[in-house]
Protein backbone atom coordinates (compact mmCIF):
# COMPACT_ATOMS: atom_id res chain seq x y z
CA UNK A 1 0.00 0.00 0.00
CA UNK A 2 1.95 3.18 -1.10
CA UNK A 3 0.80 6.24 1.51
CA UNK A 4 1.86 9.75 1.01
CA UNK A 5 3.63 11.11 4.06
CA UNK A 6 3.32 15.22 4.68
CA UNK A 7 5.06 17.04 7.82
CA UNK A 8 3.38 18.06 10.12
CA UNK A 9 4.57 22.02 10.37
CA UNK A 10 3.68 22.83 13.56
CA UNK A 11 4.96 19.89 15.49
CA UNK A 12 7.73 18.78 12.78
CA UNK A 13 6.44 15.45 12.39
CA UNK A 14 5.80 13.39 9.59
CA UNK A 15 2.54 11.93 9.25
CA UNK A 16 0.39 9.85 6.42
CA UNK A 17 -2.41 11.82 4.23
CA UNK A 18 -4.99 9.50 6.14
CA UNK A 19 -3.79 10.85 9.19
CA UNK A 20 -3.73 14.64 7.97
CA UNK A 21 -7.28 13.41 6.22
CA UNK A 22 -8.81 12.87 9.56
CA UNK A 23 -7.72 16.00 11.04
CA UNK A 24 -9.12 18.38 8.51
CA UNK A 25 -12.28 16.18 9.49
CA UNK A 26 -12.22 16.63 12.53
CA UNK A 27 -11.41 20.22 12.45
CA UNK A 28 -14.28 20.62 9.84
CA UNK A 29 -16.57 18.73 11.94
CA UNK A 30 -16.43 21.86 14.45
CA UNK A 31 -18.12 24.31 11.70
CA UNK A 32 -20.99 22.16 10.55
CA UNK A 33 -23.62 24.82 10.05
CA UNK A 34 -21.01 27.44 9.63
CA UNK A 35 -20.73 29.95 6.79
CA UNK A 36 -17.75 29.79 4.54
CA UNK A 37 -15.81 31.10 1.35
CA UNK A 38 -15.05 28.83 -1.06
CA UNK A 39 -11.94 29.47 -3.56
CA UNK A 40 -11.75 26.54 -5.80
CA UNK A 41 -8.85 25.98 -8.60
CA UNK A 42 -10.54 24.16 -11.22
CA UNK A 43 -7.57 24.16 -13.88
CA UNK A 44 -6.55 26.04 -16.44
CA UNK A 45 -6.36 29.36 -14.50
CA UNK A 46 -10.21 28.97 -13.47
CA UNK A 47 -10.50 29.71 -9.96
CA UNK A 48 -14.19 30.01 -8.74
CA UNK A 49 -15.14 31.78 -5.55
CA UNK A 50 -18.18 31.06 -4.16
CA UNK A 51 -20.09 31.69 -0.60
CA UNK A 52 -21.84 28.65 1.11
CA UNK A 53 -22.58 26.41 4.37
CA UNK A 54 -20.71 23.70 5.38
CA UNK A 55 -23.43 20.70 5.46
CA UNK A 56 -21.72 16.87 6.43
CA UNK A 57 -18.43 15.22 6.33
CA UNK A 58 -17.86 12.20 5.27
CA UNK A 59 -14.77 9.56 5.56
CA UNK A 60 -13.50 10.97 2.25
CA UNK A 61 -15.33 13.99 0.99
CA UNK A 62 -17.37 17.02 2.81
CA UNK A 63 -20.55 18.73 1.33
CA UNK A 64 -20.78 22.41 0.95
CA UNK A 65 -24.47 24.39 0.19
CA UNK A 66 -24.21 27.13 -2.19
CA UNK A 67 -26.11 29.31 -3.95
CA UNK A 68 -26.69 29.35 -8.19
CA UNK A 69 -26.30 32.40 -9.43
CA UNK A 70 -28.66 32.10 -12.45
CA UNK A 71 -31.58 30.96 -10.25
CA UNK A 72 -32.57 31.14 -6.51
CA UNK A 73 -32.07 27.68 -5.76
CA UNK A 74 -29.16 26.14 -3.61
CA UNK A 75 -26.99 22.96 -4.62
CA UNK A 76 -24.39 20.32 -2.68
CA UNK A 77 -21.16 20.39 -3.72
CA UNK A 78 -18.57 17.96 -2.41
CA UNK A 79 -15.06 18.65 -2.05
CA UNK A 80 -12.16 16.22 -1.09
CA UNK A 81 -10.01 16.33 1.92
CA UNK A 82 -6.88 16.08 -0.39
CA UNK A 83 -8.27 19.09 -2.51
CA UNK A 84 -7.93 20.72 0.89
CA UNK A 85 -4.19 18.96 1.45
CA UNK A 86 -3.10 20.20 -2.17
CA UNK A 87 -4.33 23.41 -1.69
CA UNK A 88 -7.27 23.08 -4.59
CA UNK A 89 -9.50 24.14 -2.49
CA UNK A 90 -9.33 26.98 -0.12
CA UNK A 91 -11.79 27.56 2.75
CA UNK A 92 -12.30 30.78 4.84
CA UNK A 93 -14.48 30.93 7.92
CA UNK A 94 -17.15 34.44 7.85
CA UNK A 95 -17.00 35.75 11.22
CA UNK A 96 -20.02 34.95 13.45
CA UNK A 97 -22.58 37.58 13.11
CA UNK A 98 -24.67 37.66 16.59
Amino acid sequence: MDVAFWRDKKRGEFMTAREEMSIIRRQLDKYIGSKVLIKANKGRKKIIIKEGVIQSTYPSIFVVKVQNEQTDSFRNVSFSYTDIITNNVELSLFPETE
